[in-house]
């Protein structure tokens, strides 16, 4: 089955304008990858396959062909298909988040509740588009409701610890990832039954900012914006990633609401809280002794280590969205 007849399958809520930026968007997507692939190909059989620079380039190329045929199957599915999607990647962000930290036995109850009753309720809520409760469950309820499983366990070391670091891992890998499907249930005039343009304009832009920021960090970068956190950060691959994220998103501005202008500034904002957010992320590694957070993703480590941007960007994008275009 071609691309374009996967594409003409999707549900008949996502109307044909929807379906042909989508498909204008992943072509564009697959010969950029393409293109790499072919590069990586070259520089293997130039320079053998037992560099290490190379093998990082094939393995990280390889992954992104994964991940965007991942995505562009959920896409397929419509709104429940990225819901689905996101629900089984907050999954497992979670469980590398917990994996880390210095949980004991007594934390067991308030786990299981983070895993099985607020994980899949707050997706079934965004599912739903029920703002009401999918904005409120986990940072009122399932904050207050945890440290009282918790007690159930009687164990007191390090509780107040232990207690932060389950509400965090719940906050950064399922309130905020979340975020991302609820930008389905934006009710936007204008724009109607088009809002998983959304999603792919927020992921497209985050996501090419990292790797901007690493090409321009690798070509002009001297000085390095915190060296303790993350050595690969640089002043210039930093304003050179936030410029080009920044130009990218005004010129993905057809698949928005928004003008180019708006759409230069959304892509600012979330470009600067993904920024951030990946500094964050790699302080609590640090914190922990680790390099990445998992070995999910070959050459691209855990999937927090994918996720760390978007965690940070997500919620800050649709609450603008939803502030300002609603």
């Amino acid at each position: 089955m071609s691309l374009t007849t996967s594409l003409q399958s999707i549900p008949n809520q996502v109307p044909e304008a929807a379906r042909e930026a989508t498909l204008h968007l992943f072509m564009g997507i697959g010969a950029v990858l393409l293109l790499a692939s072919l590069i990586g190909w070259l520089l293997r059989w130039k320079l053998g396959r037992d560099n290490g620079v190379v093998a990082n380039l094939v393995a990280r190329t390889n992954a992104w062909w994964v991940m965007v045929a991942v995505i562009g199957i959920a896409l397929l599915g419509g709104q429940t298909g990225v819901v689905v999607l996101f629900g089984l990647i907050s999954f497992f962000a979670l469980r590398e988040f917990i994996t880390l930290t210095n949980t004991r036995r007594g934390d067991h109850y308030a786990l299981l509740a983070c895993f099985f009753v607020f994980l899949p309720l707050q997706y079934v809520f965004v599912w739903q588009n029920w703002y009401g409760m999918f904005s409120i469950l986990i940072p009122v309820y399932a904050f207050l409701l945890m440290p009282c499983l918790a007690c159930l366990g009687q164990d007191t070391t390090n509780f107040l610890a232990r207690a932060t670091q389950t509400q965090w891992g719940l906050m950064i890998c399922v309130y905020a990832i979340s975020h991302v499907p609820a930008l389905l249930a934006l009710n936007i005039a204008g724009y109607e039954e088009r809002n998983l343009l959304l999603v792919v304009f927020l992921i497209i832009v985050v996501q090419s900012s990292d790797v901007l920021q690493y090409v321009w960090g690798k070509l002009f970068g001297r000085r390095k914006i915190a060296p303790n956190l993350s050595p690969s950060k640089t002043i210039a691959g930093f304003l050179g990633g936030l410029g080009s994220a920044t130009a990218l998103g005004a010129a993905l501005f057809w698949i928005t609401p928004f003008t180019p202008w708006q759409a230069a500034g959304m892509a600012l904002a979330i470009t600067l809280m993904g920024f951030f957010g990946g500094l964050v992320m790699s302080a609590i590694k640090r914190d922990r002794g680790v390099k990445d957070w998992g070995h999910m993703i070959e050459g691209h480590g855990g999937m927090l280590d994918r996720l760390d941007s978007v965690c940070f960007s997500a919620p800050v994008f649709f609450h603008l969205v939803r502030y300002f275009f609603t």
